[in-house]
């Protein structure tokens, strides 16, 4: 019986509920035997913008996951220094379980720039695509702007588009209030990561 296999990279800095909620959405109703987040020391399209320190980052995530079945944490995707390139992660997962049906989760803004990314349609030839779009964003409003590839592949069920509950606050609005040393939402942080930021003041 093939298995199904999510992926979901990001910088995660730092990781909340909104990159939980969604993912846990989209393993139920695609059946996804297990989602794996993959903390990115440094993102090829987010250069200089992470805040705390890549292993600070894959730790929040590990704390996010602990209580949330069936999503892990791997740290394929720590490489200080250089960028990793999703492609790269998504072959060798692929080399491991051969018999794996990979599906790659991303945002709606990353669908929409795929065509920047590192053989992007070796990508989309190698793993199902699960959109995760964020409240508001229709596809149709944006057909025109897409490449020609996507707009097939998504008119021929190659991806699956989750639309995402809505969430109170960003990672960039998060680190904001931290930084000014106010309290998030309650419903933003998972506790332990609140913990975690707290005791190693990532964001003073």
């Amino acid at each position: 019986m093939t298995t199904k296999l999510g992926l979901f990279g990001g910088s995660f800095d730092p990781i909340h509920y909104g990159h939980v909620r969604p993912v846990q959405d989209a393993r139920r109703r695609l059946g996804l035997e297990r989602v794996i987040y993959l903390p990115t020391a440094d993102p090829p399209h987010k250069p200089g913008r992470q805040v705390a320190p890549a292993f600070a980052r894959y730790a929040m995530v590990e704390l996010a996951l602990l209580g949330e079945e069936g999503l892990y944490a791997s740290a394929r995707e720590l490489t200080p220094g250089r960028p990793a390139y999703t492609i790269d992660s998504v072959e060798t997962f692929r080399g491991e379980e051969p018999d794996a049906a990979i599906h790659l989760l991303i945002g709606s803004d990353s669908f929409a720039e795929l065509p920047t990314w590192r053989r992007w349609r070796e990508l989309i030839a190698a793993a199902h695509l699960v959109v995760l779009a964020r409240p508001g964003w229709e596809l149709a409003a944006i057909r025109d702007e897409l490449a020609p590839e996507l707009v097939r592949l998504a008119d021929g069920g190659g991806v699956d588009f989750i639309a995402e509950r809505p969430v109170g606050l960003s990672s960039t609005e998060l680190r904001q209030l931290l930084a000014r040393g106010e309290e998030p939402p309650a419903d933003a942080l998972p506790p332990l990561v609140l913990d975690y930021v707290r005791k190693y003041a990532l964001y003073r």
